[in-house]
């Protein structure tokens, strides 16, 4: 696979936050071919790559793999499934969707939308409890194949777009996923100055649960989140964005290291690679946040990937940002060793 097959085939597994398992065993396949003694750990993906050096430093490298979706929370007496939400979605979309519930087999369903010519004309945003989903099953029908708590994603697929765009759901943050893998296959031939470990991480939506795990038990020197980050798109805010096609997004906060932010800030410049400041005036809500309040405390810092559309079935990224991620990281990782 290359990069964008990479991407495209994580983003299009399930894997809903709890319910990651699908995803998990996906990542792992793929991280075993740098990482052969990689395995599932409390619901984590954990692998470390190389040979680790009792005189070298710790780093880790963490991408969640969970994504947003739902859950089943009620089966009504007319055959509709009423749900609850597993991370933030934005409820302003969801009527009409296409989603999968994930019994004991896929249950495809429509969520349920109001003509508009029966509408009052309010445009009144729905409440997750006011969510209602059709398969056309009856309710004896439905309970033979799903339960109470079952997860819910929605059914979509990957396209491309025009300048090595792509465009789906889950691309937060399997495409952080994909960046890491190609990390380490740009640090196949190097050495490293430090002895790193890589986790993919579970429950990060709903609270950086699995990187909360991840940062006791590992407990490392350094720790580097890859995730996503805002790009502009018509009508938003300039100065909170960054830009699709212009280089991953370096992270300046108060709760970061700016020792860690300023390494891959220089490491970008010693070969020319672009790239952006995503500066933040407090907590990250990523899993940086985690490792950075861990036991002692490891130094932190984001690296973000620009995406549009956060948390919906359309998010956009650009593959060069995942690729200029992956070339960042292996120069600051590559970089100090020699």
């Amino acid at each position: 696979m290359d990069i964008k097959e990479k991407i495209i085939a994580l983003a299009e597994v399930q894997g809903a936050s709890g319910d990651e398992t699908p995803a998990a065993l996906l990542a792992l396949e793929m991280l075993r071919e740098y990482c052969p003694d990689a395995d599932i750990i409390k619901g984590n993906v954990v692998g470390k790559f190389g040979v680790h050096r009792d005189d070298l430093p710790s780093l880790v490298l963490d991408a969640h793999i969970d994504q947003i979706g739902m859950c089943v929370t009620y089966i009504t007496s007319d055959g509709f499934i009423k749900v609850g939400n597993l991370g933030g979605l934005d409820r302003r979309l969801l009527p009409a969707q296409q989603v999968v519930i994930h019994g004991k087999k896929d249950i495809k369903g429509v969520i349920c939308s109001v003509p508009p010519h029966l509408s009052t004309g309010e445009g009144k945003v729905l409440e997750i409890a006011d969510i209602a989903i059709d398969t056309g099953y009856s309710k004896s029908e439905l309970e033979q194949f799903i339960s109470l708590g079952d997860s819910i994603t929605f059914d979509v697929k990957c396209c491309n777009l025009m300048e090595n765009r792509i465009t789906g759901g889950a691309l937060d943050d399997r495409c952080g996923v994909a960046a890491i893998l190609h990390t380490l296959e740009l640090l196949k031939k190097r050495e490293t100055a430090y002895n790193v470990t890589v986790i993919f991480s579970a429950q990060e939506e709903l609270g950086e649960r699995g990187a909360k795990i991840g940062a006791f038990s590992l407990a490392p020197d350094i720790a580097i989140a890859v995730d996503v980050s805002f790009a502009y798109a018509e009508g938003e805010d300039e100065k909170k964005c960054g830009y699709l096609g212009k280089g991953s997004m370096i992270g300046i906060s108060p709760c970061l290291s700016r020792e860690i932010s300023n390494g891959l800030i220089n490491a970008a410049k010693s070969v020319n690679l672009p790239y952006q400041l995503e500066v933040m005036n407090g907590l990250t809500s990523t899993n940086a946040d985690r490792y950075s309040s861990s036991r002692e405390g490891a130094k932190a810092c984001t690296l973000s990937i620009p995406l549009r559309n956060m948390h919906t079935p359309v998010e956009v990224i650009d593959v060069d940002d995942v690729v200029n991620t992956a070339e960042i990281l292996a120069e600051f990782i590559g970089r100090a060793a020699e």
